[in-house]
């Protein structure tokens, strides 16, 4: 089957536009697991932050219980 110069010229540009889409879907495709990542990793920095803030927070409390146990001492030793 012999194709024409108008088929081939056509076929060759029905190719072209073939693969000019799949490298659009190839770069969108790399984009978003890009941005896949970045997220995960914003998650992470997050989850790290939450997990600091509340060790902070453990302290702070336990810093607190601290000073009112020391102070209740104080008082009973006082009522002695």
């Amino acid at each position: 089957m012999m194709m024409t110069a108008m088929e081939q010229m056509l076929h060759s540009m029905e190719t072209s536009v073939k693969l000019q889409h799949q490298a659009r879907a190839e770069r969108r495709a790399e984009e978003a697991a890009r941005e896949k990542q970045e997220f995960q990793e914003k998650l992470m920095r997050a989850a790290t932050s939450q997990i600091e803030i509340d060790g902070m927070a453990s302290k702070i409390k336990g810093a607190e219980d601290a000073v009112r146990r020391d102070q209740l001492i104080g008082f009973m030793m006082a009522g002695m």
